[in-house]
């Protein structure tokens, strides 16, 4: 049984974009080479941090949105725990409700304005 799950994590602000792109296909080919599915990859690039995580008030934000069965959350979770370039990681997993209404959001059209 395939679940949706959605990951957000933290690298440190200092990595270059060639650092961002090694360490983003490295957890995008770990999830590859495990069974995920429709995985997709949003950079939303460097943010402010609500709180200083360590010595860092910056962060370069990273959203993965996949199918998978679960087994490949925790071994996903140790290598970005041990890894020296991400400072926080989150995965979640969606209530069906909420991703069929997102669904729908995206397949609806844009209505516009009635002109006067």
């Amino acid at each position: 049984m395939s679940n949706t799950y959605e990951m957000m994590y933290i690298l440190r602000p200092d990595l270059s974009e060639d650092q961002v792109g090694e360490a983003v296909s490295k957890y995008q080919t770990f999830l590859n080479e495990n069974g995920a599915e429709n995985l997709e990859v949003q950079i939303k690039g460097k943010r402010r941090l609500a709180y200083a995580v360590g010595k860092y008030l910056d962060g370069i934000y990273v959203q993965m949105n996949y199918q998978a069965d679960g087994s490949q959350i925790a071994p996903l979770e140790r290598m970005m725990r041990l890894s020296e370039d991400t400072i926080r990681y989150l995965t979640l997993k969606p209530k069906k409700r909420a991703i069929i209404a997102a669904q729908n959001a995206l397949a609806e059209p844009v209505s516009e304005a009635p002109q006067s």
